[in-house]
């Protein structure tokens, strides 16, 4: 199966997930919340850093559970430019 390349918008939305992730661990360890969500500390590292522009839905939910963060957070978060997005 040949993997279509990833939209502009699919690409900064995959940062802006990556950013927002990186804020809830906060001073946590990638690898302590990897663990606890059960993915490996290389995906998490991914996601982050935003090389994995659209992981799997199971991996984002268990990684915000961990994060404390609802799926409605995650997806408003990730929705809207950075400049909307980010707390002021």
């Amino acid at each position: 199966m040949v993997r279509l390349p990833l939209t502009a918008e699919e690409v900064e939305r995959g940062h802006r997930l990556g950013a927002m992730l990186r804020r809830a661990r906060g001073g946590r360890s990638m690898l302590e919340i990897a663990l606890e969500a059960q993915v490996s500390p290389e995906t998490l590292r991914k996601i982050e850093s935003g090389r994995v522009a659209t992981p799997a839905f199971q991996t984002i939910a268990a990684i915000a559970d961990v994060l404390g963060l609802s799926l409605d957070e995650v997806w408003a978060g990730i929705s809207q430019p950075e400049s909307i997005a980010a707390p002021a």
